[in-house]
């Protein structure tokens, strides 16, 4: 069995330090809070409102779901069942760690945002697909899949911050949390079906 250690050992280090910090430190969260203000300086306007609600965390379960289903339609069940298992993995992670950190939103988030802040719910469904995504799609597709996923994925950051959403240790952690269980879970399916 071959593991990144290098994705693990960095997303899993990221995220320490970041739940860490908002636990603990006052000057770590005073520091967010600034960059935060310094972040969103543009009015929040419908453009930001829909790629939010495209990449509303409930939604991307049904996105993902449907991957999984044209997978196990085309007869490739543990593929499929990869699918749903990390999407499934790392949103539950994203869950236990909203409500062991307990972090407010922002002060100016919209009042339709509910739950706590970190990590950004989002982000971790943005992460993690395009995570995805790229693992079935890369073989099949043109060398712009990386650029377009890229692009897909920073709007969903953009927004999330843009709305007043979330801080950007937020982000960063989600991003961490997702390659972190994606990285996980990548190697789980490899011991299982892929190595003799």
């Amino acid at each position: 069995m071959q593991i990144d250690v290098i994705s693990l050992s960095i997303s899993g280090i990221v995220l320490i330090l970041l739940v860490l910090g908002i636990l603990y430190s006052p000057a770590f969260n005073r520091f967010d809070q600034r960059l935060h203000q310094r972040l969103v300086k543009t009015q929040k306007n419908i453009f930001w409102k829909i790629i939010a609600f495209i990449n509303e965390p409930k939604l991307v379960i049904v996105w993902d779901v449907l991957i999984a289903g044209i997978l196990i339609n085309e007869g490739d069940y543990k593929l499929g069942l990869w699918t749903l298992l990390t999407l499934g993995v790392t949103d539950g992670a994203g869950y236990v760690i909203k409500h062991l950190v307990k972090r407010n939103r922002p002060r100016s988030h919209l009042s339709e945002e509910e739950g706590y802040s970190f990590p950004s719910g989002h982000v971790i469904g943005a992460t993690t697909m395009c995570l995805i995504l790229y693992t079935l799609l890369r073989r099949i597709t043109t060398s712009y899949l990386p650029l377009i996923l890229l692009i897909y994925w920073a709007f969903v950051v953009i927004s999330r911050l843009n709305l007043r959403a979330h801080y950007p240790s937020d982000v960063l952690g989600a991003v961490a949390l997702s390659v972190f269980c994606f990285t996980v879970m990548q190697t789980i399916y490899a011991a299982l079906f892929l190595e003799g």
